[in-house]
């Protein structure tokens, strides 16, 4: 008789173990398995949220089918611990198993509302705007100049939000005093600024703060993101380049910034300079003399006179040999490589050509017939 009842348990819970496997293989399928969502969607985790609220909104929203298997999954990888704040973005068919990786990642989020703070080289520009999932795009609810116009209503709501977050934008091209003056007008950040950081020492680019944020460390993390920048493109720089220092070539890669908006270009451009300087001939750069009337202090606004390109100033490179003490803008990464490995050419003039871009000649004599078709097209713009 115990004979017998040993031989049913034991039946039993061989039954039992494989049944508990099945259950572990199903669950595993499922959680890997691609998942209901018929298109993204923004998921919000709330700061101080944990892993069942987040599923169950998973849940309600037709993210996840079986909210329990995603919590197991998480902590079986010891995922839950991980879980961040913010809006994420959840692709459409997304497995259990992508999501939690997506709400435990970096932290940085994807979606939702975002206010950006654009600062340009002719103004600045606050704007709210938000994700649509479906499309993967951004659209811009409210804007405004903080400096010159009354906030959005719009602004004042989102800006308090917990799940909005905050982004500056730094456009390339702009000097180091416009970005310090804008930064004062962004009203969720903190502390003064002292002195303006050196010209080309900031890196433009996106950065995602948190409101409160303090002015000058947001500087720093732009002066150190430029620095390895410049650092990483020295190193890989080519030979025979008429630079003695990274600091020299970080000249270049401003005038260049400055001199074209074509990113085809940049290495062509720079390729000119650098001809002119082996063959010591000067710069003759707009905006190098531009840079000396304004300090870099916002555009100037008007055309250059004869009197402003004959006068003997050190950023004036129609009088002067050689390079500007300093740089004229801070540019960014794609002005540093085409500084630190140009064009091949033996190009040693370009002017507009009407497109947007330049034409660009060898000779003295290709480049006067390339200026006389710009005046042509000038002319014929003005009379339109």
């Amino acid at each position: 008789m115990w004979k017998h009842i040993a031989s049913n348990a034991l039946s039993l819970l061989v039954v039992a173990l494989i049944c508990l496997g099945g259950l572990i293989a199903w669950g595993v399928k499922a959680y890997r398995a691609p998942g209901p969502l018929a298109e993204a969607i923004c998921v919000q985790v709330e700061p101080g949220s944990n892993m069942r609220r987040v599923s169950q909104d998973l849940a309600a929203q037709g993210a996840v089918g079986t909210p329990q298997i995603l919590r197991i999954g998480a902590d079986y990888t010891d995922r839950t611990s991980a879980l961040k704040a913010g809006s994420f973005l959840v692709p459409e068919n997304s497995s259990m198993e992508e999501i939690v990786a997506i709400v435990t990642g970096d932290g940085q989020s994807t979606c939702g509302t975002e206010i950006v703070y654009r600062i340009g080289v002719t103004g600045q520009r606050m704007e709210i705007r938000e994700l649509d999932p479906a499309t993967n795009r951004f659209a811009v609810d409210a804007a405004f100049d903080p400096a010159t116009e009354t906030a959005d209503p719009l602004y004042g709501e989102m800006r308090t939000r917990p799940e909005t977050r905050f982004r500056i934008a730094v456009a390339e091209g702009v000097t180091s005093w416009q970005v310090t003056e804008a930064l004062k007008a962004a009203d969720f950040l903190s502390g003064d600024i002292g002195s303006v950081p050196p010209e080309g020492t900031l890196a433009p680019d996106s950065y995602e703060v948190a409101p409160g944020s303090e002015r000058t460390e947001l500087l720093s993390r732009m002066e150190a993101r430029q620095s390895e920048r410049l650092a990483a493109a020295w190193e890989a720089r080519v030979d025979g380049l008429p630079y003695d220092t990274p600091e020299e070539a970080l000249i270049m890669a401003s005038i260049v910034e400055k001199e074209t908006g074509v990113p085809e270009e940049r290495d062509q451009v720079a390729s000119v300079f650098i001809n002119r300087l082996e063959q010591s001939m000067r710069l003759q750069t707009d905006p190098t003399v531009i840079y000396g009337l304004t300090n870099g202090e916002g555009p100037l606004g008007r055309g250059l006179r004869q009197s402003e390109l004959q006068r003997v100033t050190p950023y004036n490179t129609y009088a002067i040999d050689g390079l500007p003490p300093t740089p004229i803008a801070n540019p960014g990464l794609a002005s540093i490589e085409a500084a630190l490995d140009p064009a091949s050419t033996e190009f040693l003039y370009f002017v507009a050509d009407g497109s947007g871009g330049h034409a660009f000649a060898t000779t003295l004599a290709e480049h006067n017939a390339n200026v006389a078709r710009w005046r042509e097209i000038e002319a014929q713009n003005a009379g339109q």
